[in-house]
């Protein structure tokens, strides 16, 4: 097994960990995690999302928590966005990375913006071009290219023509989402690999959901492909609220523990990231989904 020596980690928690809690999180947690987030170590963090308050009431305040932080030298700080509103919000509040969404099947992207995921794509234009010009950078994703509830499984050619329809924007960055938890090693590893080998230009991120207990597989799988960039998110928590039982990222603390036993770098402090883990599992009520937060790190049980 041939891996590389370092990977690239963004915590996602702040942003599809908390849009899936049916309580609303306080201003002051929010900063609190995200300052907790910030001293572990992660290079990336995405602190919400710009879209309508009214569908996802939980990201509300992503605006002011920009605000809060202000500038975090050597640390990324994107948001995901759905429309121009999405880029004037980034803009008023400092935030200089955005991030679009489109989906790969075509069923669900027709049910719920009555266009292709092409067409979806081609209508960011303008978003893409308002963002550069706010000197905000942009990066992509494309939600269920591994399946999805609507078709079961998502052709490779759909992808790529996605893929292309974001390239002819001019975004270069691409993130592969598996929302609906569908993913398995076998079709992460095929499509990861047709990705690089096809578009080997364009910066990849693997979104990973745990839905059914194969995130950790997956992840591996992504690698041995030559994926170096993956979401995770604290205490396990998240999923998507438009995809039935979608519940669950991969968790921050788990991913960071195992790339650490491989000897891989992540630039993270597992224990910070621990802590990071627990205070969210006790601001929420939960974290069920993270095995390091119930049995431990593997040092622990090293006798001293």
């Amino acid at each position: 097994m041939k891996f590389a020596d370092k990977i690239t980690l963004c915590e996602v928690g702040l942003r599809d960990g908390l849009q899936n809690e049916k309580a609303l999180l306080p201003l002051a947690d929010k900063i609190a995690l995200a300052r907790s987030i910030i001293a572990s170590g992660f290079p990336v963090i995405e602190l919400g999302s710009f879209v309508s308050p009214k569908a996802v009431p939980q990201m509300a305040d992503t605006d002011a928590l920009y605000r809060a932080l202000g500038n975090v030298p050597g640390v990324e700080l994107r948001a995901l966005i759905a429309n121009r509103r999405g880029v004037d919000r980034a803009a008023a509040c400092g935030c200089k990375k955005v991030k679009l969404n489109v989906s790969a099947s075509r069923g669900h992207n027709l049910a719920n913006l009555n266009k292709t995921p092409e067409e979806s794509v081609a209508g960011f234009a303008d978003c893409v071009k308002a963002a550069l010009d706010a000197g905000i950078a942009v990066s992509g994703s494309i939600s269920m290219p591994f399946g999805s509830p609507w078709e079961r499984f998502t052709p490779v050619a759909d992808v790529r023509t996605i893929v292309d329809a974001y390239l002819a924007v001019g975004v270069e960055e691409i993130s592969l989402s598996d929302t609906s938890g569908m993913a398995v090693p076998t079709s992460v590893y095929t499509l990861f690999s047709d990705m690089v080998q096809t578009y080997p230009n364009v910066i990849w991120w693997f979104h990973s959901h745990n839905t059914r207990g194969t995130a950790m597989a997956n992840l591996i799988a992504a690698m041995e492909a030559g994926i170096t960039r993956m979401d995770c998110s604290f205490a396990g928590l998240g999923g998507c609220p438009f995809v039935p039982g979608a519940a669950g990222n991969v968790a921050s603390e788990d991913v960071v523990h195992m790339f650490s036993e491989m000897g891989i770098a992540t630039g993270i402090d597992l224990d910070a990231c621990i802590a990071t883990a627990r205070l969210a599992a006790s601001l929420t009520g939960h974290g069920n989904e993270s095995y390091i937060l119930r049995a431990g790190k593997s040092s622990d049980l090293v006798k001293k």
